[in-house]
């Protein structure tokens, strides 16, 4: 994981990747939205379903957690060793979506996102144990490592996937 000097700074790269992630999705036509193509494990709605899943999965687990709930990462429903059960479940939520929604909500819930992350002190970012859920693994990360894993390292990463599946699709 990249090393960030303080929370400003992981909250400018998520800004950054999270622009080049979303525009890549400009330019692809709505009805290819669910295609599967080969040599890419997700069609372009998914992986902004992933994203969305994510993002929205943390935000609950602080929620929950400031509320008094018990918080079981990922989820009551899933194990760390079977995240395809978890990721099967975000791409079904958001599976109605047009992709235009689709990056509509993923701004919005991006904006949420950052502004909850936002309300940490730099101590609370980078410390361990300043939250029940982060600390919930054995590794016992910090938040900036949950936040770093679900947002900016998926943003790029996805962005690489959605290029390769405009290049197959361009093939076709």
């Amino acid at each position: 994981m990249e090393n960030y000097k303080n929370k400003e700074e992981l909250i400018s790269e998520i800004r950054k990747t999270a622009g080049l992630f979303i525009k890549e999705f400009e330019d692809i036509n709505e009805e290819d939205k669910d295609a599967l193509l080969e040599g890419v494990d997700r069609t372009p709605s998914q992986m902004i379903a992933y994203q969305l899943g994510w993002m929205n999965l943390i935000l609950s687990w602080d929620e929950d957690e400031l509320n008094g709930k018990e918080v079981i990462t990922p989820s009551p429903n899933y194990k760390w060793n079977k995240l395809g059960g978890l990721y099967a479940s975000f791409y079904a939520e958001y599976e109605s979506y047009s992709l235009s929604a689709l990056q509509k909500k993923f701004n919005k819930v991006l904006e949420k996102f950052i502004d909850w992350f936002n309300n940490f002190s730099d101590e609370e970012v980078f410390n361990q144990d300043a939250r029940k859920w982060a600390s919930s693994t054995p590794s016992r990360w910090p938040i900036c490592k949950w936040v770093h894993i679900n947002t900016v390292a998926p943003f790029k990463s996805f962005r690489t996937k959605i290029r390769k599946w405009k290049k197959v699709r361009n093939k076709k």
